[in-house]
């Protein structure tokens, strides 16, 4: 038998709460409402559902989705061993079995005929079919599904289905303001806040470009990378370059308007 422990959170994560958020998280898991964390890349999310699992002390198992993802992947499979096949558990199985919190990241990456998998758990029923050994799965009282979700990575070809998106409650995730986000980038890298805020200023700079020569702004958390670089003693501009501006593109035009942004602020 899996040890569910494994997946406790040990250490509290830093989080900063920005408005209610944490409070509605927490309203939701008292009635198990699966929930959807949407926003951009880089912004806190999965930090920030690391943070309510240690709050409400509750294991956490985290899928990192992608487009190769198969229903097996978060079901279970029969596996060979000495004694011929045994059946393990999926992260999903082992969740709802053992009363974790399941979170799917960027569930937008996996296909969509694995991720109706999900529908049974995400209304009244509560239940996992495993087809393969024909047991139904009943969930355990404390499960609960969270995913997150990229808006501006939708697409034709790449989106949920409003059959998905309409079984969970939605919280709205953004990059903090600006006071916030220094307070975050000097918590985490170690940077002063008069420096972090001069990185938090880039970021809003570059973020204006975003649909105008940019797929997606700078985020927090290379924000964070920036500031450790500069923090463990890497020139300032070279530490922008490395961890914010070669990053998010290859454009040598664009490349050269974020590196006037960067002399701005430290020239």
């Amino acid at each position: 038998m899996q040890d569910i422990n494994q997946y406790r959170v040990g250490q509290e994560p830093y989080y900063r709460v920005v408005a209610d958020e944490s409070d509605i998280f927490k309203a939701a898991y008292s009635v198990r409402m699966p929930i959807m964390l949407k926003g951009p890349t880089g912004c806190g999310k999965t930090r920030f559902i690391e943070r309510m699992a240690w709050e409400l002390q509750k294991p956490l198992i985290t899928v990192a989705c992608n487009e190769d993802m198969t229903a097996s992947d978060l079901v279970g499979r029969f596996l060979l061993d000495a004694n011929g096949t045994r059946w393990q558990d999926g992260p999903l199985a082992t969740a709802a079995r053992h009363g974790a919190i399941c979170y799917l990241d960027e569930v937008v990456e996996a296909r969509q005929d694995t991720t109706v998998v999900i529908h049974p758990l995400t209304d009244n029923r509560r239940v996992l079919p495993l087809e393969k050994t024909g047991e139904l799965i009943h969930a355990h009282p404390d499960f609960q599904l969270v995913i997150s979700y990229n808006p501006g990575y939708q697409s034709v070809m790449k989106d949920l289905k409003q059959s998905t998106k309409q079984r969970f409650g939605a919280l709205d995730f953004n990059y903090p303001d600006h006071a916030i986000e220094e307070e975050i980038v000097a918590h985490e890298s170690g940077l002063g806040r008069e420096l972090s805020g001069k990185l938090v200023s880039i970021a809003e700079r570059a973020r204006n470009l975003k649909g105008h020569g940019l797929d997606e702004g700078i985020s927090t958390r290379m924000l964070v990378y920036a500031g450790s670089l500069i923090a463990s003693g890497v020139e300032a501009k070279k530490a922008c370059r490395v961890a914010l501006i070669s990053p998010i593109t290859d454009d040598p035009d664009m490349r050269d308007a974020l590196d006037a942004a960067v002399m701005m602020f430290f020239a």
